[in-house]
């Protein structure tokens, strides 16, 4: 379809340079938080003191090719193992890790902007939980890394997220603000529970509150975008992040996790009543898919009835105000749009995942049967809202 205008793509990826986690972190640190080895030829980082097999080349060179499990996720036509998709590989692209190079694929994509989000990065709080300053020295060291090579803000184009964990609310803030300085426009954390010094809390618990206050009152939009959850397949399936693939020739439980994750997120922040206490708060769903909607809605609608008097409005009204969702490119665009309303719908492509689509715009077909505007906003306007701060 022709656009008459360049399109936001909500969800971009970097593949991290070799020393993203290092390069900022004093070296004594590695055995505690990130460091490289060597293993039967090949190298892995070495997470918290557990080799992490989270990808099978962090190095990624080479690396898959972007959209290579499109056909999977399209029905799979040619009826192939996962892992079939995923055998070509090439050196790894500029663009992949350079700014100015990215720019350059922007402008042949016909994107206008991007949100760019970690690869690794949204994997490794889970396998340091047990060590909470062990989070915060890492991520503070990846987030300088971040902003040297990618920038927060380069040229009003490309949008790096700084990496957040509600671990230690303190340093949360702190990273925060840092944050700000510095010209953010999102911030991402994972769908988790965090695990604190004093042990597992939701993210809505007060302790955590100076930090949505300081989110609220700054009106930068807060991501929670799909990673490592921590979730449990109760013996159902081998567990850890690394498993998404193992038993590729059968369906498992395991694939559910990211949704699981997101679901339960969401849903405390409404039950908890988050957005009562901070009511200029914007977060926005990226890569957690959107099949879970129609149960979550169920359930705000289930619960107000058993508990009247509770929430101090429609939970689901309260939803939809301060959420926005970016399904999954597979998902029906229509039930999200029907359910959360156009205006709380973005896009993003994953791009250069393989989950994602080859091209970004390949995903403009998807969404045909959607009025003009309607297509704007999902494909534009929703996003460019969510990145201009909206200060308390």
């Amino acid at each position: 379809m022709d656009l008459d205008y360049l399109v936001f793509d909500a969800d971009n990826h970097y593949y991290e340079a070799i020393d993203a986690f290092t390069r900022h972190l004093d070296p004594k640190l590695g055995p505690r938080c990130v460091q490289w080895a060597e293993i039967d030829g090949r190298r892995y980082h070495v997470v918290g003191g557990q080799v992490s097999h989270a990808v099978v080349n962090p190095t990624f060179d080479p690396v898959a090719k972007a959209g290579a499990l499109h056909d999977y996720f399209r029905g799979n036509p040619d009826r192939k193992s996962p892992l079939e998709f995923l055998r070509a590989r090439e050196p790894i692209r500029p663009e992949y890790r350079d700014r100015d190079a990215r720019l350059e694929t922007l402008d042949e994509f016909g994107l206008e902007s991007v949100w760019l989000f970690p690869t690794l990065g949204i994997l490794y709080e889970e396998l340091l939980k047990h060590d909470p300053t062990a989070v915060t020295l890492t991520f503070t060291a990846f987030n300088r890394w971040l902003d040297e090579d990618w920038g927060c803000n380069y040229r009003d184009r490309i949008y790096a997220a700084p990496y957040i964990s509600l671990c230690d609310v303190e340093w949360a803030v702190r990273e925060l603000e840092w944050a700000l300085d510095h010209d953010a426009r999102t911030v991402v954390l994972r769908p988790a529970a965090p695990t604190t010094a004093t042990g597992q809390l939701p993210p809505t618990d007060p302790v955590f509150d100076p930090f949505w206050a300081r989110a609220n009152e700054a009106g930068i939009t807060v991501v929670v975008h799909a990673g490592d959850s921590g979730y449990s397949s109760q013996g159902y399936a081998k567990d850890g992040f690394a498993a998404t693939f193992e038993g590729a020739g059968r369906p498992s439980i395991k694939a559910l996790a990211i949704e699981r994750a997101a679901y339960d997120f969401l849903l405390t922040l409404v039950f908890d009543r988050l957005f009562d206490r901070f009511p200029n708060l914007r977060v926005a769903s990226v890569e957690n898919g959107s099949e879970f909607l129609p149960d979550l809605f169920r359930k705000l609608a289930s619960t107000s009835r058993k508990m009247p008097g509770y929430f101090t409005e429609d939970p689901a009204e309260t939803f939809r105000r301060h959420v926005w969702i970016n399904p999954f490119w597979e998902d029906d665009p229509y039930q999200v749009v029907e359910l959360m309303g156009a205006d709380r719908v973005i896009f993003g492509s994953d791009w250069p995942h393989i989950e994602g689509m080859p091209r970004p715009l390949d995903y403009v077909a998807e969404l045909k049967e959607l009025s003009d505007d309607e297509r704007r906003l999902v494909l534009r306007d929703n996003a460019l809202e969510l990145t201009a701060r909206r200060p308390a």
